[in-house]
């Protein structure tokens, strides 16, 4: 990313871990794929890394918000397929287990995690980072970023759930141009397909997310939670079950601090104070 004036940014904030910055500040849980030299092509010790830290943001009631983004020129170059070729006898089956524990488990723990995520994508997301930025609930995007569905000039099926994910966002016919070309899809074309909310000139990307994410981690985060689950299962469910699942939402959720509040508030005539409770 860049600082808000336009000049690059000294590096992620907080400690890096197995190529994964991370830092709670103001409730959000910044994280940041840190390894520039490769557009921050994802290692399997980088996968797990974020998967922990999805699930650690769910359970951390400190955490009400989370950013996904990147250093240097790329968000995300996609799995690092370097080795991924190898020369050992491969058993049928060895490759649908690596992707279910490895790819579809990533995003998996993007689209599962019970905090808002907000992806603030800084360049290039190619691949399997593609996915990741649009499995997030929120994406902005630098006017510099692209996104590119690479698996078709590698002889590759699209995978991280790209056949599950980009219908749903641009609609089916879409979906088949991205991935049957492979082409990259600058950040304006984008947004005017649904893969993105916003974009913002590259040196105003880090504020715009700080900005977004603070809003998000002021908010009802339990409410949050419940509204992701209903929108994210929508689509793969019927009118009825979706009203139930509606109706039961609307229960669990008015056992909450934070509903009580905004109730308290209305009739009181004030903005409400939620905890994330």
């Amino acid at each position: 990313m860049s600082e808000p004036d336009g000049t690059p940014a000294a590096g992620p904030e907080g400690v890096t871990v197995d190529g994964v910055a991370q830092e709670v500040r103001e409730h959000v849980s910044y994280v940041t794929l840190d390894r520039p030299a490769s557009l921050n092509a994802l290692t399997p010790v980088m996968r797990d890394r974020l998967v922990e830290l999805l699930a650690r943001a769910s359970a951390d009631p400190a955490v009400r918000a989370v950013v996904l983004t990147g250093t240097g020129r790329g968000f995300c170059a996609g799995a690092d397929l370097r080795g991924a070729s190898g020369t050992g006898e491969r058993v049928t089956g060895d490759v649908a287990r690596v992707l279910r524990l490895g790819a579809q488990r990533l995003i998996a723990a993007v689209l599962d995690c019970e905090k808002p995520v907000l992806a603030a994508v800084n360049g290039t997301a190619a691949g399997l980072g593609a996915q990741l930025a649009l499995a997030c609930d929120l994406v902005l995007a630098a006017e510099s970023a692209r996104f590119i569905e690479v698996f078709v000039r590698r002889g590759l099926v699209p995978d991280g759930g790209a056949a599950y994910l980009l219908p749903r966002l641009a609609g089916p016919r879409r979906a088949k141009e991205l991935m049957f070309f492979g082409d990259a899809v600058p950040a304006v074309e984008a947004e005017r397909l649904g893969l993105v909310n916003r974009v913002v000139p590259d040196g105003e990307l880090a504020k715009t997310a700080h900005a977004w994410a603070a809003r998000l981690a002021a908010g009802p985060t339990r409410a949050l939670a419940l509204t992701k689950h209903l929108v994210n299962s929508a689509l793969d469910t019927d009118r009825p079950a979706a009203f139930a699942a509606e109706a039961w939402a609307q229960e669990i959720n008015m056992t909450t601090e934070d509903a009580q509040e905004g109730l308290r508030a209305f009739t009181e005539r004030r903005s409400p104070e939620f905890r994330g409770r």
